[in-house]
């Protein structure tokens, strides 16, 4: 037998998104933002970064969390993690002289791990991900 399971604090980045599956079983999801942080020795705090989890509720639950989840609200969740794996291929279109020639992605194709959390991303990727959006 196999268990993995996963319990957090954080921040909602987005207001749940409230679906119904084809069976009519409801889903909602929403993303969750758990900053990391560390005293600086100097009695303030240095921040680490963010990592952030996509979360599914289902049934009853889902319901009662579109009902009353918005974002900003500090939850705590716990439940089974789950992770999924896609490849991307990235390629670079124009050369920025002309907007015409093409060019390939240095960082393609990277493999990544998503879904189950945390801030993953390819090696070579120097993107700094609390700069995303949600």
């Amino acid at each position: 037998m196999a268990f993995c399971k996963i319990m957090f604090i954080g921040n909602l980045g987005r207001d749940p998104e409230m679906r119904y599956m084809p069976n009519g079983k409801p889903v909602t999801q929403f993303s969750v933002a758990v900053s990391h942080s560390k005293p600086d020795g100097q009695g303030g705090w240095v921040d680490e970064g963010t990592d952030w989890f996509r979360v599914s509720v289902f049934g009853d639950r889902a319901e009662r969390a579109a009902e009353q989840f918005r974002k900003g609200m500090k939850v705590f969740v716990e439940g089974r993690l789950k992770t999924s794996e896609y490849v991307s291929n990235l390629a670079a279109r124009g050369s920025g002289d002309d907007g015409a020639g093409g060019g390939s992605f240095a960082g393609a194709p990277a493999g990544v791990t998503s879904g189950g959390g945390g801030s993953s991303r390819a090696p070579s990727d120097d993107t700094d991900l609390d700069d995303l959006p949600f």
